[in-house]
């Protein structure tokens, strides 16, 4: 297309760098604009006003603008509804394609399909490409051609499929020359004119853009070979921080996946099959997106759930009464980050403890985490509540007790988030209604005032939940 104009759109993308969207672009035309749309159909669920995920997004999506405007280009960032936004944009600049990168969500998908239609009115075509998986749609299936809900059969057909190919960069570097520059376009909204306000996001140490996901990488880096001992310890710095930045796109996942790949030892292999499970929960989404409503399996879609909206408030606050549930949600509330580990525990305790749907913790979470994606955080939540393709089973219920004891030993955590416990001794912390009327005093603790009581018995709501899914397991 010779001397011809094109759009590229990004969205969960926000980098220049292995971004196969603008490559395809670049590479096809002489002319490339570079759009970001602050989409009013997405902003306007959003609960909060300071929500941190947006201003992850407009730091990022500002430094976008700088590093493309440092190679001749500009980012034409819009506030509206993208599916009227894109279309109408294109049309102004001429464009006769617009680019993007592929969206697995329902939602996002039905809003492709529309803004698709409606250049096609002005002949203005949509090409979309692969760039937030691995393995997408129906590149990894089955000998008998079906989609997997098995993860481990999956994750050995996708390490059989994996070479070079499917880790290779897009060199975008090669063609930046021909990012457009707009003339007399108004500058990135603020917060305030997007309707939001600054978050406590810096403060806590979380870098935006690509240069934070690239400083978070180089750190993660050294302490990649010991991943594997210390992924499940959440007063130790042993994940790798990147879930954010993977969420918005400010790396490409095919770097991390040659990194992980590159490195020979159980660190490395265990990342890279965190990896394969994000790929893996992306292609249940895809090809059962009933997921996103319903129970996968359909023999538990009716569980009968008590649903005790004092309980519920109390596990979303931190007041169940069991300190590393507490701590966890704490975590959340303040940071919007929570450890892998924490999220199974505190999962199944709502779900199999409390007898809440886990749809209720789902929506919980997606309200809340910094990298809230509906694809892995539906997995996860099926997965503990045993409702999802390859969960665990549903009479596996998380002793939180135990579960403390094991990955917080010392209650480092713990007092992190719950300082009115500092006092507790390493083994009173874990359960303080256990410990000893002296080993409470001395902490300075009254149990119900400083720090509640436990709101269920823990084997008591074990066996009702047993008989919760025994029962939908009979019909």
């Amino acid at each position: 297309m010779a001397g011809s104009t094109a759009l590229c759109w990004f969205r969960r993308d926000l980098r220049i760098a292995d971004h196969a969207a603008l490559f395809h672009a670049l590479r096809a035309h002489e002319r490339v604009y570079c759009a970001f749309v602050f989409d009013t159909d997405i902003l306007g669920t959003l609960s909060k006003v300071d929500d941190r995920r947006v201003e992850f997004i407009w730091h990022s999506v500002s430094e976008l603008d700088e590093v493309l405007r440092k190679h001749g280009g500009r980012l034409i960032v819009h506030h509206g509804r993208a599916q009227d936004e894109v279309p109408r944009l294109a049309s102004k600049l001429n464009a006769k394609a617009v680019y993007a990168n592929h969206d697995y969500e329902p939602q996002a998908f039905a809003r492709d399909q529309a803004v698709a239609a409606m250049l096609a009115e002005n002949r203005i075509e949509f090409f979309s490409f692969k760039d937030q998986v691995i393995f997408e749609k129906d590149e990894v299936l089955t000998q008998a051609g079906r989609p997997f809900t098995v993860f481990t059969p999956f994750k050995n057909a996708w390490l059989k499929k994996l070479d070079e190919f499917f880790l290779k960069a897009y060199p975008v570097e090669n063609y930046l020359s021909r990012l457009a520059k707009t003339k007399n376009e108004a500058p990135i909204p603020s917060l305030e004119n997007l309707r939001f306000r600054g978050t406590n996001l810096l403060s806590l140490g979380i870098q935006p853009g690509m240069s934070g996901a690239r400083t978070t990488l180089q750190n993660f880096l050294p302490r990649m070979a010991g991943y594997k001992e210390r992924r499940d310890f959440p007063a130790t710095k042993g994940v790798s921080y990147l879930s954010v930045h993977n969420r918005f796109g400010t790396i490409s996942i095919r770097e991390l996946a040659r990194l992980a790949t590159a490195e020979n030892n159980e660190g490395a292999r265990t990342w890279l099959t965190e990896i394969i499970w994000r790929d893996f929960y992306f292609n249940i989404l895809y090809h059962f997106p009933h997921v996103a409503e319903r129970a996968f399996k359909a023999e538990y879609a009716n569980l009968k759930f008590e649903n005790d909206k004092y309980k519920f408030e109390a596990w979303c606050d931190g007041r169940t009464g069991y300190p590393l549930v507490d701590a966890a949600m704490r975590q959340i509330n303040h940071t919007g980050f929570m450890h892998n580990r924490l999220r199974m525990i505190v999962a199944s305790f709502l779900v199999k403890d409390l007898l809440i749907d886990w749809r209720w913790g789902e929506k919980y979470f997606a309200d809340n985490l910094n990298d809230f994606d509906l694809a892995a955080n539906n997995g996860g939540w099926q997965w503990a509540a045993s409702t999802g393709c390859d969960a665990q089973p549903y009479f596996r219920i998380f002793n939180p007790i135990t579960q403390s004891e094991k990955f917080d030993p010392e209650g480092r955590f713990i007092r992190r988030y719950l300082p009115e416990l500092e006092g507790l001794s390493g083994a009173a912390i874990h359960a303080p209604w256990l410990a000893s009327s002296m080993d409470i005093a001395s902490a300075g603790i009254v149990l119900g005032k400083q720090y509640p009581k436990p709101i269920v018995d823990h084997a008591t709501a074990r066996v009702k939940a047993l008989a919760l899914y025994g029962l939908a397991k009979e019909k």
